[in-house]
């Protein structure tokens, strides 16, 4: 166990701490800094110019981890094909927002198209190239399955592209979206290990990557990971469930995921359908209780605690 859990996480962090020194001030240098915007809580006006694409420190330290197990563990390979080609869509948008200076980035049919390729890939790796069943185990059912039939795939096309979403919506306070995921990984790092399932070393890279980001992440941030990390992020917790027949899972222990994401799609079609009013003070929802007076380092400990306990949940849940 010391091999193929314990090392891929120092392993991991290690290149994490490493790399961050020497991207950062990369980043600085090319004036990759954040822009923040006027209608957002006052304090977050003294991030803008904080260095953006982070992520490329999170990524960088789960490949080269994950490859130094692929060999032996070949159930990685579609995981690590969606954390980096989510990845990569990120780092286009990041790419062209902060050193093109272009602000809108990808369109949102570029950035959707790209999803929906990258998904495509991994629907058709898992059912040409693998044994992965694509039946759902239900939450507290003692061990049933549930078989979607011909929603199947576009429900997975869903879940995917939704959890992607829901993870780069999280990603807007000073090590949030890290802090909430590291705990997600080490979840499905337990499962794995229980199940046996051989992609233990890539979610153990995951969590140890993030605890080495969360060193220059947490507040007040160095550096944020921005859509190259959080689109990546996104790609590996629904990647990861589905390997382990779990995606109905990612309500339970992603649960900010979901509750960021539902915030936008409500406060924006309850703008419209009442021409101009609010629910939220403002949304993805981490905004709606700083607002509401929390410290941003309180809304991420909150949220950190919710995740950490839904994640026991979600392991009763198992069993």
């Amino acid at each position: 166990m010391t091999n193929h859990v314990v090392m891929p996480v120092v392993i991991a962090f290690l290149i994490s701490v490493a790399l961050g020194p020497i991207i950062i001030p990369f980043l600085r240098r090319l004036k990759v800094g954040q822009t923040v915007r006027d209608e957002g809580p006052k304090s977050h006006l003294k991030k803008t110019g904080t260095p953006t694409m982070g992520g490329l420190i999170i990524l960088s330290s789960v490949v080269i981890t994950s490859l130094i197990y692929m060999k032996d563990y070949p159930m990685i390979i579609p995981i690590l094909f969606v954390t980096v080609g989510f990845g990569i869509i990120g780092f286009l948008d990041d790419y062209i927002k902060v050193v093109l200076r272009r602000s809108e980035g990808l369109t949102p049919i570029q950035k959707f198209l790209g999803e929906v390729v990258v998904t495509g890939v991994f629907v058709f790796y898992l059912i040409r190239f693998t044994d992965v069943q694509l039946t759902l185990l239900i939450p507290f059912s003692d061990g049933k399955y549930w078989n979607l039939g011909w929603l199947t795939i576009p429900f997975m096309f869903f879940v995917i592209i939704g959890t992607v979403n829901g993870v780069n919506f999280t990603d807007g306070l000073d090590g949030l979206a890290s802090s909430v995921t590291v705990l997600v990984a080490t979840f499905f790092t337990v499962v794995a290990v229980g199940t046996r399932s051989g992609i233990e070393p890539i979610t153990c890279a995951v969590a140890g990557s993030l605890l080495g980001f969360l060193l220059f992440n947490v507040y007040p941030a160095s550096v944020f990971m921005g859509d190259t990390g959080s689109l990546a992020l996104g790609g590996f917790v629904a990647a990861t469930a589905y390997v382990l027949q779990m995606p109905l899972f990612i309500a339970i222990v992603g649960f900010i995921y979901l509750a960021e994401v539902c915030s936008v799609i409500i406060q924006v079609a309850y703008f419209k359908v009442t021409g101009g009013k609010r629910i939220f003070r403002m949304a993805p929802l981490h905004h709606h209780f700083e607002l509401g007076g929390w410290s941003e380092t309180k809304v991420v400990a909150v949220f950190s605690v919710i995740t950490a306990l839904l994640c026991l949940v979600g392991l009763m849940a198992v069993s």
